[in-house]
């Protein structure tokens, strides 16, 4: 049977294992060279306007997903404004990172580009981060297909 301390506890810790599996922790973030270098040399991309969501399969890991955020200084000059849209993307993906998790099946690293001067609002960027997560899983379930066949 269990007493109202129980119960408390237990809710205690689902509560603090929800808030621990929103985290953008430290092993989450993409900072190898060798994954940053075979991002961009073998990445493949998904887009949808203004995010570009480029990323690539690795060997072994111990963490399924490396994320990273990119804005690009071409758009915007201050860097004022780049650490807004890369907070606001970091923010995005921490809150969403649970989509991702619950479909993949092998370790990922990823880099998220912000690529317009538009100044979107942060549900638009949300929902758009939620589309592009979606076509991502697409497209890595149409892969898989592929080299089963």
């Amino acid at each position: 049977m269990l007493t109202i301390a129980n119960k408390l506890s237990i809710c205690n810790f689902a509560f603090y294992f929800h808030e621990m599996n929103n985290k953008y922790s430290k092993e989450e973030k993409l900072k190898k060279q060798k994954h940053i270098d075979l991002l961009f040399s073998e990445g493949k991309s998904v887009s949808k306007y203004p995010l570009r969501l480029v990323y690539v399969p690795l060997e072994e890991n111990e963490v399924p997903l490396e994320f990273g955020v990119s804005v690009s200084k071409r758009y915007f000059k201050k860097a004022v404004d780049r650490n807004y849209f890369k907070r606001v993307l970091r923010e995005t993906f921490r809150l969403n990172k649970n989509i991702l998790y619950d479909a993949l099946d092998k370790p990922y690293a990823m880099m998220f580009f912000y690529q317009t001067k538009d100044r979107l609002t942060y549900a638009e960027i949300e929902t758009k981060t939620k589309v592009i997560f979606e076509k991502f899983i697409e497209t890595i379930n149409k892969e898989n297909q592929k080299t089963e066949s």
